[in-house]
């Protein structure tokens, strides 16, 4: 069944990423139930390597300023939320949890290249999820490159399990700070129909 033109403005075609948000917290139920939409999406053999770390205090955003680029600095200092979106490198040690047929973490665990590439895409697979479900409770996004990845993960995950892959400030926008809505490429651009 289709979704409404409401339901799609919302996650989509209205939908904007936040440059800037309003003075309101975010309450931690919210993000649970964000996460509890965002896991039941897709990854392959259901793996789920995406880890997400909320940082809700400004002591705690503290600890990433460091690592970002200059135009980051004060959007995320003044987010009620960042969101580093992990990777866990280790993500097959659940798989006989999470998977129906036996061997997968051993399959993983003795191939390090397939671990990591499944790691990787869907892990980012997650944290896009994790976007369109936030933005279905109702918050805003604004996804984030600009960082000095090796420094987050000294700083957050010096053990080396997991690995940043972005990062998502997150809250209510800032309508006043948004940016013109860029172009998108056509359907004829960026599709073949084989």
């Amino acid at each position: 069944m289709r979704i409404s033109d409401a339901s799609l403005d919302q996650l989509f075609f209205k939908a904007r990423t936040a440059n800037g948000f309003m003075d309101k917290p975010v309450p931690a139920e919210l993000l649970k139930e964000a996460y509890d939409i965002a896991k039941m999406g897709a990854t392959s053999m259901n793996a789920q390597p995406t880890r997400y770390v909320f940082l809700t205090t400004p002591q705690a955003r503290e600890r990433l300023l460091p690592a970002l680029s200059a135009g980051n600095l004060e959007k995320t200092r003044l987010a009620p939320v960042t969101v580093i979106v992990a990777t866990d490198t280790r993500f097959y040690e659940h798989m006989p949890t999470v998977w129906h047929n036996p061997g997968a973490k051993e399959m993983f665990e003795g191939n390090k290249p397939m671990a990591d590439a499944t790691a990787t895409r869907n892990s980012t697979l997650g944290g896009a999820y994790f976007m369109i479900a936030a933005r279905a409770v109702g918050l805003d996004c604004g996804p984030m490159s600009g960082v000095d990845l090796a420094k987050v993960n000294a700083e957050f995950f010096p053990d080396g399990r997991f690995q940043t892959n972005f990062l998502i400030n997150l809250g209510y926008g800032d309508n006043s700070k948004l940016f013109d809505r860029n172009p998108r490429l056509s359907f004829e651009q960026a599709c073949s129909v084989l």
